[in-house]
């Protein structure tokens, strides 16, 4: 079986952006246009592809990303759909890792908004070429040029208008493209039909103001075509779409688009811009792995000949197939009823059935092929970054880095039958999703099930419900609290149990301090190893404590601090060495020596200033003026530090930062506020220390004031 596409003719692009920006109609038109569906779902009607969990359509939100294939112009499009609520980040993050572009969609009344930030962000740290598309032109308020001032005041001064609109709000007709110094107008069946016209003349004198400089940004990045401008000779089309293309790659220039996707303007452009300017597989750098037999660095090209890669980004639970685990293939190819190995644990296992994606509709493949998106049948052992290679020549890619949970909720089941499905189908949702974590208090043998949101962990409990027949009682949203250190302390301990026969015998000395900011790139000394809010250093000379306890000392230290000394919050952003100690010859233990460093541990954090530290939230409220006073003070009085002011259209943005603790409820208080009229966004930012008069309310409340 051969490739139906060849690889330069392939394109695996995601759609991000804020909450209503309108990614999910945009990719209901993109579906129409190329001849996907015949008829274009709406959000507002609950009948869209993407959308096509329950709840999403329940809520008019997308909650899980999905992947659906079409073809535009002899070109194969693999296409993922990305949620745009915060609750839901790490859908957009793994998408990223596995996608060589983006279409981000912006409001063009709103412009850029918290979630186009934080999406611009992943999006960044994935190197991911970038199309912008302005949407949304036809409302009330709408301004490309303002939408367009925001994407370079906030995002990127590497932004440039390829297109300016022809009319905004109610007299939106048609769009200019300023390359070609056209203007295109959507008429037929749901504006199926583009019909290229001459420039109106009110627009001339600005389009070709705004050519020059698109021309100028192009010619910047090739020193030939420079020449050539400089000395006012008329460049090539084909010259300046091929230079442009190798800018959009190498993230030197993001082209603006325009448009309004309801009302069917300006997409197909939007398509004819990822033909020409994303990347394929071919236009991306080889990725890198780690040889795991080596520990050395090894790269795969894009091509069907070249070792079988493969990294596994999103888990699903299918109710008519069983679990489903999309992998995007970087190199090799991989046939249906073959062992499929999996680099990252070691172990193989058959992989039944291939399918490709058309959101939860699935057409079955016999192979896929290098630079595709698919997804495989019942694997058991796979898990969300996992990488699947060639046994022979084994890699293991960069596993995908989650955000940690900020929010809390205790669950129980209502009866006894529910008990016994809760637990599976919580382990089901967590594999699914990165961000959502499961604990069970040791305390009162209470499960806690932890999210990025309020709406995040609903969501979960509403999936348990439908999807597995779970009831459950769930208790009020907590705050997901750490605590850390501010100062350094050093002890000494001694674990020394006798008792008839072998005794217990553990004896070390620890140096705890606080761990600077977490960077991956940071070399870590050779005796150490460093993960995102913790390191440990084996500092013992001479032996005196043997090597094959060392691994229980640092056991030791990982369960003390999980349990936390304040509040019993788990702890973070510590640096632990273990520098002295010595060893009985017969009541030596691994577990002498947990206990005496689980007690040793708790010691010192005692001495070293501990703190406690809460979720910090960036929040974007949007209201009429009038409302601006009680909003500033109402923030303030939440602990808010306000950040910025400024004006959208006829309404007023406050943008701050607040901790989640004052949060909850918020939005049906800023309904009563506004009167109905305001609006908010909010995001987790980072972790602060909490003030010590609320600090100790805290403390009392989960010790109950001992």
């Amino acid at each position: 079986m051969n490739r139906d596409y060849p690889l330069e003719r392939v394109r695996n692009f995601g759609i991000i952006a804020h909450i209503d920006a309108g990614k999910t109609t945009t990719s209901e038109r993109v579906l129409f246009y190329t001849g996907s569906q015949h008829k274009i779902g709406e959000v507002h009607e609950g009948e869209t592809t993407t959308d096509w969990m329950e709840q999403e359509r329940e809520r008019g939100i997308t909650i899980t990303a999905a992947a659906v294939t079409c073809f535009w112009k002899n070109t194969r499009f693999n296409i993922i759909d990305t949620p745009g609520h915060i609750d839901f980040t790490v859908e957009v993050k793994r998408s990223l890792r596995v996608l060589d572009g983006a279409v981000v969609v912006f409001d063009g009344v709103a412009g850029v908004e918290p979630q186009s930030e934080t999406n611009w962000r992943y999006a960044e740290e994935a190197h991911v070429p970038r199309v912008c598309f302005v949407n949304k032109l036809d409302r009330t308020g709408a301004s490309f040029e303002r939408s367009y001032q925001s994407i370079l005041n906030r995002l990127s001064k590497k932004a440039v208008r390829m297109q300016i609109p022809i009319g905004e709000e109610g007299n939106h007709e048609g769009i200019i493209d300023l390359l070609k110094l056209k203007a295109y107008y959507f008429e037929g069946d749901m504006g199926n039909k583009v019909v290229e016209k001459e420039i109106p003349e009110n627009l001339k004198a600005d389009s070709e103001k705004y050519r020059r400089e698109l021309i100028e940004r192009i010619v910047e990045n090739d020193e030939d075509l420079m020449s050539l401008y400089l000395e006012g000779k008329e460049i090539s089309l084909d010259e300046l779409k091929k230079t442009l293309r190798k800018a959009v790659i190498e993230n030197k220039i993001f082209p603006v688009l325009t448009g309004s996707a309801l009302k069917n303007k300006g997409v197909q452009l939007v398509l004819d811009a990822v033909v020409d300017y994303l990347p394929s597989p071919l236009d991306i750098p080889p990725v890198k792995g780690i040889d795991p037999r080596t520990g050395e660095e090894v790269e795969r090209k894009a091509s069907d000949t070249e070792p079988f890669a493969a990294l596994a980004f999103k888990l699903q639970a299918d109710p008519f197939v069983g679990q489903l685990t999309f992998f995007r293939v970087y190199s090799g190819t991989i046939e249906s009823g073959s062992y499929i190995y999996n680099s990252t644990t070691g172990s193989k296992e058959r992989l039944g059935r291939i399918v490709r994606l058309q959101a939860d509709k699935r057409e079955e493949v016999k192979k896929v092929f290098a630079g595709e998106i698919a997804a495989a049948v019942g694997l058991k052992d796979a898990k969300t970054s996992h990488t699947f290679s060639d046994e022979n020549n084994p890699i293991v890619l960069d596993q995908i880095k989650f955000p940690e949970p900020v929010i809390s909720l205790r669950i129980e089941p209502k009866t006894k039958a529910d008990q016994e499905k809760m637990g599976m189908a919580l382990k089901r949702l967590s594999d699914e999703d990165p961000t959502f974590k499961i604990k069970s208090d040791q305390e009162t043998g209470e499960t806690v099930i932890m999210g990025m949101g309020e709406l995040h962990l609903e969501i979960i409990v509403d999936r348990m419900k439908r999807e597995f027949g779970v009831e459950a009682n769930v208790g009020k949203p907590q705050v997901a609290y750490k605590e850390t250190i501010r100062g350094e302390a050093e002890v000494e301990n001694k674990y020394i149990k006798q008792t008839g026969g072998k005794g217990q015998y553990g004896h070390v000395k620890i140096k705890i301090k606080p761990l600077p900011q977490y960077d991956p790139e940071e070399k870590v000394p050779k005796n150490a190893h460093r993960e995102p809010g913790f390191e440990f250093i084996n500092a013992i000379k001479g032996g005196v404590i043997p090597q094959e306890f060392i691994p229980a000392v640092e056991k030791g230290v990982r369960e003390a601090m999980d349990r936390g000394i304040l509040a019993g919050y788990k702890m973070t952003d510590i640096s632990c060495e273990l520098n002295y100690g010595s060893y009985h010859d017969v009541d030596s233990s691994e577990i002498a020596y947990k206990i005496a460093a689980s007690q040793a541990f708790q010691e010192a954090a005692k001495k070293a200033r501990p703190v406690l530290l809460e979720p910090i939230m960036k929040i974007e409220v949007v209201m009429p003026e009038k409302f601006m006073g009680d909003i500033t003070g109402n923030l303030s009085g939440k602990r808010g530090q306000i950040e910025a002011m400024e004006d959208r259209g006829e309404l007023k943005v406050v943008r701050a930062k607040v901790p989640l603790s004052e949060m909850f409820g918020y939005v049906t208080s800023l309904r009563s506020m506004t009167e109905g009229r305001g609006s908010s966004t909010m995001e987790f930012d980072h972790y602060a220390v909490v003030p010590t008069n609320v600090a100790q309310g805290i403390i009392e409340a989960r010790t109950g004031g001992k």
